[in-house]
């Protein structure tokens, strides 16, 4: 079964890690095809997600801005943070410190134009 909105990225967090699961269903069937084409960027950004979703800004993981600052995610307004996983290819993810969870809403291989 392909996973849905909702559900874990895989695997299940340990200690302080944080929960990552997908907002989308577009983002979860992204997240596939990430795994594919780019397994050791998609795991180094798991990883990263799950530990430290605010990490320093640098060139490659930024916090979104302006419209794309937040996100509504279950009737509240959560963070909207960018990593850069390939050289197009692009997770955003919101960051729910209430839930201590961090939702992957797009997992593209190919660069958002929303961003542009």
């Amino acid at each position: 079964m392909s996973p849905k909105r909702k559900d874990r990225a895989a695997p299940p967090p340990v200690d302080d890690e944080w929960d990552v699961r997908f907002g989308t269903n577009e983002a979860a069937k992204g997240w596939e095809e990430f795994c594919r084409q780019a397994t050791t960027n998609c795991r180094a950004a798991f990883e990263l997600m799950g530990s430290n979703p605010r990490p320093p800004e640098d060139k490659r993981h930024t916090r979104l801005r302006h419209d794309l600052a937040t996100r509504i995610m279950d009737g509240r307004e959560l963070e909207q943070w960018e990593i850069e996983v390939t050289g197009g290819g692009r997770i955003f993810y919101l960051v729910d410190d209430e839930k201590h969870t961090v939702w992957v809403v797009v997992a593209s291989l190919r660069h958002p134009k929303i961003t542009e």
